[in-house]
């Protein structure tokens, strides 16, 4: 079968991956049928053998290809469901191939950094191994202000009560204070020329996460409130509070290979909206 992809440059792991994915979802790849060999793929596409791997990696994530042993071709199958998928997940895979980009952006609008910053781990790895050598990273984050007043997380009997909001503080400063130290980290070790993270806060409580990679890509998921119990200086609190790790993300492209011109709008829209606050509300945050 001829790809639709052009050979006149090479195509991105990630391309490769929705290339083969049409494939197996057409039937012109039958589930248990064997996936050409690395070989085959590298001739087709014009890549080099590491981005076939990746394109590889991608598809097995997302359930389309068996785990493959060592010299033996991938076997294709389905995902149970052609979904969206949890935040912890879905986050992760998404920003490791974003991390391809020779200029790698992430403008993110969250809670805390707690799901942003457990993404970053596998690429920060891959760039301290050499496997990945972006020119340069970065990254705007927008948090909630723990100072202000916030809907949530809050005590289920007393709204007033200040412990949840410092308890957020605090869970604010540890997760946002290692993810700068661990990005700037690697312009101080000279393995990205240039790394530049911005933190601003905002009077704002987020009743949802988005994600916006490379300017190209929306990851936005819905903060789900519930009450659960947590311990904060050694006490019980009973609080309302949101899950971000388990939440559902639902993905738009406004890569021109991708989807279509809804997705491309809501890219646009959501650039927008991030560059209206960043621009007008959002103040730098104090870790320290």
């Amino acid at each position: 079968m001829v790809s639709r992809v052009s050979h006149e440059d090479a195509p991105s792991a990630d391309r490769i991956a929705g290339e083969l994915r049409d494939r197996i979802r057409s039937g012109a790849l039958p589930r248990h049928s064997k996936l050409p060999t690395q070989r085959v793929l590298v001739e087709e596409f014009k890549v080099n053998r590491a981005t076939v791997r990746q394109a590889l990696a991608i598809l097995e994530r997302e359930g389309y290809l068996s785990a493959r042993g060592r010299g033996a071709p991938a076997v294709v199958t389905l995902p149970g469901q052609d979904g969206p998928r949890p935040a912890g997940v879905e986050v992760a895979d998404r920003i490791a191939v974003a991390f391809q980009a020779e200029d790698v952006s992430i403008d993110a609008f969250s809670l805390t950094t707690e799901t942003l910053s457990s993404a970053l781990a596998a690429p920060l790895i891959a760039i301290s191994a050499g496997e990945l050598t972006p020119r340069s990273i970065t990254v705007r984050i927008l948090l909630p202000d723990p100072e202000g007043p916030l809907a949530y997380p809050r005590l289920v009997s007393d709204a007033s009560d200040a412990r949840p909001r410092a308890r957020l503080a605090q869970l604010t400063r540890t997760f946002a204070t290692s993810l700068r130290h661990q990005l700037t980290s690697l312009a101080e070790m000279r393995l990205v020329p240039k790394v530049n993270v911005e933190i601003r806060g905002v009077p704002l409580t987020p009743v949802q996460k988005l994600y916006i990679l490379n300017g190209t890509e929306v990851l936005t998921a819905y903060y789900q409130v519930l009450p659960r119990t947590v311990e904060y200086e050694q006490e019980q609190l009973e609080i309302y509070d949101v899950l971000g790790l388990n939440s559902k993300v639902f993905r738009a492209s406004a890569d021109p290979e991708g989807r279509d011109e809804q997705d491309a709008a809501f890219v646009a829209e959501s650039q927008e909206w991030f560059e209206s606050l960043w621009s007008t509300l959002a103040q730098p945050l104090t870790l320290g």
